[in-house]
């Protein structure tokens, strides 16, 4: 059975309304985890404010934060996964009507021109990134709203091979935070993309930003890198919304990838605390399976 436009479309649209109406769980429990432990008066009265923020916008289903991003997709395509018509048509069918009817800030315009066609579809946007997964039968998508205070601070640094890797790594990402501060709106989640090509180490931070808060990578040297700078951005006393505090990252997350011999490309994302996502699983038949996430 071949998959209809109009069923992405549906798809698309469900899971933009739940990204920007509701935030993940683990994001929820880490938010009232440092609620409890956090000491500075005014800090947490910023994470109050943010928990409360979070439980008036999944009640009335409302946006959780007024900048809805612009709405960025990673797609899984399994062996078994046909599509009747054209995939991305589909998805921006899904994003137009979302912009109506949720409805979605219309953040997309010509970087030039500034003309806003109203939908947040136009000129390359949304993007898409595909991966193919021989092993699936499925079409996996997962829908990331992602606001600009955060996006906007995105870093990217080489290292020359001849760098002791773990330090540099280590002050390239607080040299990030520090130059960020307050304005991607801590809490964040950091993801750190290690090695590739310039492009590939951005987008592999990015993959990291929408980890889980509390996964860690498999390999037991980065496994302390990540807490290694979790503990040290913490430190920082940037703290909620930038005015202070002991939460500044819920967590920091790293991925690598193969390097040139010459340098290595270090690139670090900031999630904000609205750390919307949202995922769907549609199975051959047409049966769609909404994720936790």
């Amino acid at each position: 059975m071949a998959l209809s436009e109009e069923l992405i479309g549906d798809v698309t649209f469900e899971l933009l309304r739940r990204a920007v109406t509701s935030i993940p769980g683990d994001v929820v429990r880490a938010l009232e985890e440092a609620y409890a432990r956090e000491r500075d008066h005014l800090a947490k009265s910023q994470l109050k404010v943010i928990l409360e923020n979070i439980k008036i916008a999944e009640e009335r289903g409302v946006p959780v934060c007024q900048d809805t991003g612009i709405p960025l997709f990673f797609i899984e395509m399994g062996s078994g996964s046909r599509v009747k018509g054209d995939l991305k048509r589909g998805v921006y069918r899904g994003v137009e009507r979302a912009t109506r009817e949720i409805p979605l800030r219309s953040n997309v315009i010509h970087p030039f021109t500034k003309e806003n066609p109203g939908t947040n579809v136009g000129w390359c946007l949304p993007h898409i990134h595909f991966e193919f997964n021989s092993e699936s039968e499925d079409l996996k998508i997962l829908a990331v709203p992602k606001g600009l205070g955060s996006e906007a601070k995105t870093t990217l640094c080489y290292v020359a091979s001849n760098e002791p890797m773990m330090e540099a790594v280590y002050f390239c990402v607080l040299d990030a935070v520090r130059s960020a501060s307050g304005e991607p709106c801590p809490p964040y989640i950091l993801g750190v993309g290690i090695g590739g090509t310039g492009e590939l180490a951005v987008l592999n931070s990015k993959k990291a930003s929408l980890k889980r808060i509390g996964s860690r990578n498999g390999d037991p040297d980065l496994e302390k890198l990540e807490l290694r700078l979790l503990e040290a951005v913490n430190r920082m006393g940037i703290g909620p919304m930038g005015l202070g505090g002991s939460t500044t990252a819920l967590d920091v997350h790293v991925e690598l990838c193969g390097s040139h011999t010459a340098a290595t490309p270090v690139a670090v994302s900031f999630q904000c605390w609205a750390a919307r996502k949202a995922g769907a699983v549609i199975k051959p038949n047409g049966e769609v399976e909404y994720l936790e996430l």
